[in-house]
């Protein structure tokens, strides 16, 4: 952990955490009387006592926005609560500012520490296209990321008064979603394409999807190319998400797949 530094979601570490510390605890928070290993005493500004073993250890503590602060405090209060041995530096990152100093600050104290704890950050679009979304910033500054590309087709059209549950796959589009995730694989210096299908099940629409990224793999010899069922695909991500590079998949996979990625990076 010293030599690596982490972001941690807060969500991530609630439960467990809830779970095997407070299992002989009444209500935590608020003024409410409390009962740790088997003592009374009161909530308010009471110092917990020492770890028994090892030192204390400083966790960088970014608030955020919307709920960030709150969620955070609550956090704050287990800690003290169950006497764990961290220390936090209380370091705010402010949403609306244009100017990296705030940033800055916080990637400082994060690779400082080692660890830290944040909240969610608001992406202000209002502000200039030149002005990068925090939570990205603090991401590729401060975590060991896994890079890889997700490239889906993503059309919809809604009509007043229609349901439709068909799933309609083109040769034509198919063929161009593949070239471009291929296109963009070489353009990137990406050596890997894996596209992602459910041809088992749904033998034609997602068969004839999977062909088509074969057709198209066989112009591009230099890249590699591979495929994997969805199913298996969100465990991989989860267990051994190193493996990807570049992702092509249908639109309702890609709605899937993005999201599992995106709660993968606070991991």
């Amino acid at each position: 952990m010293a030599a690596h530094s982490a972001v941690l979601s807060a969500s991530k570490i609630m439960n467990p955490f809830w779970v095997g510390r407070l299992g002989n605890t009444a209500k935590v928070f608020g003024t409410t009387l409390i009962r740790h290993r088997n003592k009374t005493s009161l909530t308010g500004e009471n110092i917990p006592p020492p770890a028994k073993y090892g030192g204390r250890h400083t966790v960088t503590l970014i608030p955020g926005d919307g709920i960030g602060p709150e969620l955070l405090n609550h956090v704050r209060e287990v800690f003290r609560f169950t006497c764990v041995p961290v220390d936090f530096e209380m370091v705010n990152v402010n949403s609306a500012l244009e100017t990296d100093d705030d940033m800055n600050n916080a990637i400082t104290a994060i690779r400082r520490n080692g660890v830290a704890l944040k909240g969610n950050i608001e992406t202000k679009h209002t502000l200039p296209a030149s002005v990068k979304s925090r939570n990205n910033v603090l991401r590729l500054n401060s975590c060991h990321c896994i890079s890889f590309v997700i490239v889906f087709l993503s059309y919809f059209q809604s009509v007043s008064g229609v349901v439709e549950s068909l799933k309609i796959i083109t040769r034509n589009n198919s063929i161009r979603i593949a070239d471009y995730a291929f296109k963009l694989a070489r353009e990137r210096g990406r050596r890997r394409v894996t596209a992602v299908h459910k041809a088992n099940i749904m033998k034609l629409g997602d068969g004839l999807f999977l062909q088509c990224c074969r057709e198209v793999a066989s112009g591009y010899p230099d890249i590699t190319f591979d495929s994997m069922i969805v199913d298996n695909t969100t465990m991989q991500l989860v267990s051994k998400p190193q493996q990807f590079d570049v992702m092509v998949m249908p639109n309702l996979y890609g709605n899937v797949v993005s999201n599992v990625c995106e709660a993968g990076s606070w991991a």
